[in-house]
Parts: C-alpha cells; sequence; structure tokens
C-alpha cells in the first residue's frame, strides 16, 4: 500500500498521472472540500464518488482558502495534514491542495469525467459543472448523511467545552 504522504501530488504531477489514466481509457472522477474534521459523510461521498469510476482525485482547499469561504477559526487542521488524511483513505487515488476560493482552475486542468459534490449543492451551484458536461462528463450530487457536517461538529466540541467550563 502506498504512503499516504505519496499520494498528494502538486497540480502539474497530478495533471500528468490523469493524462496517462485518460489515455489508457480510465474514468477521472474529481471531488473537492475542505475536509477539515473527516467525518462519516466525508466517508460516504468519496466512497461514493470512488464507484463512479477508475480514479478518485480529491482537491483539498488550502488553508488560505477555507478562511475566505468558512467561519472564523477555520480550518481546525492545517492543509497538510488535512490532505494527508484523505490521501490516506483507500477510496482515494491522489489528492491535491488548491489555494484558490474554487476548483475551477484544477477541474479546467483536469477535465474529470464525473465531478461529485453534496447535494447540498444545487447542479447550478457547482463550480466546474458546465465545463464537464460540456467536454462529455457528468456531474453527480449525492445524498449527505443527515446532520452531520464539519460546522456541526465544530459547534458541539465548543458547546462540550463551554459546559465543562461552568
Amino acid at each position: 500500500m502506498m504512503n499516504a504522504a505519496k499520494k498528494v501530488l502538486d497540480r502539474n504531477t497530478l495533471k500528468e498521472k490523469v493524462d496517462s489514466l485518460r489515455k489508457a481509457e480510465k474514468r477521472v472522477v474529481f471531488a473537492n472540500g475542505c475536509f477539515d474534521l473527516i467525518h462519516i459523510g466525508h466517508i460516504h461521498l468519496l466512497q461514493q464518488a470512488r464507484e463512479q469510476g477508475d480514479c478518485l482525485v480529491v482537491a483539498v482547499n488550502s488553508d488560505s482558502s477555507v478562511r475566505q469561504i468558512k467561519e472564523p477559526g477555520r480550518p481546525v487542521v492545517p492543509e497538510g495534514q488535512r490532505a494527508e488524511v484523505v490521501a490516506a483513505l483507500g477510496c482515494v487515488d491522489w489528492v491535491t491542495i488548491f489555494a484558490e476560493p474554487d476548483p475551477l482552475v484544477l477541474i479546467r486542468l483536469l477535465k474529470p469525467d464525473v465531478l461529485v459534490k453534496g447535494t447540498d449543492w444545487s447542479e447550478e451551484e457547482i463550480v466546474g459543472a458546465p465545463d464537464v458536461i460540456e467536454a462529455g462528463g457528468q456531474v453527480l450530487r449525492i445524498p449527505l448523511v443527515p446532520e452531520i457536517s464539519t460546522s456541526v461538529m465544530v459547534e458541539r466540541m465548543h458547546s462540550a467545552f463551554r459546559k465543562e467550563d461552568k
């Protein structure tokens, strides 16, 4: 089994890997997110994403990107650790970190066959969806695990600590 850290690639190396997969007529699936505190919702989404093709590429928001799109105090876990944890999952083939607020540049670079997001995103809101569809690919929205999210987990932890402080 490959060391998880070796599955975290810069975008140019990842592009080479994806291009060679495409030459071998393999189906590339792309998912992205912050993956700040890994939870069962992430696991279900990534496992279902992997079932859609031969290779699952996951793009993880950098720390600066997370700070632009999430509430204060996030991310809880630094980007390198988040990327390596995601890479350690058996359903994930490759991981890359992106600093932009959204993964559009990466999606256009990699041209995945399948773009996956959770059902908390409408197809119109999914960044890169038009590009993937125009190239003949598909966009798949995977149902979320109810009441499970990193934001909910962080709030539960804050609440638990506030109770302990009293």
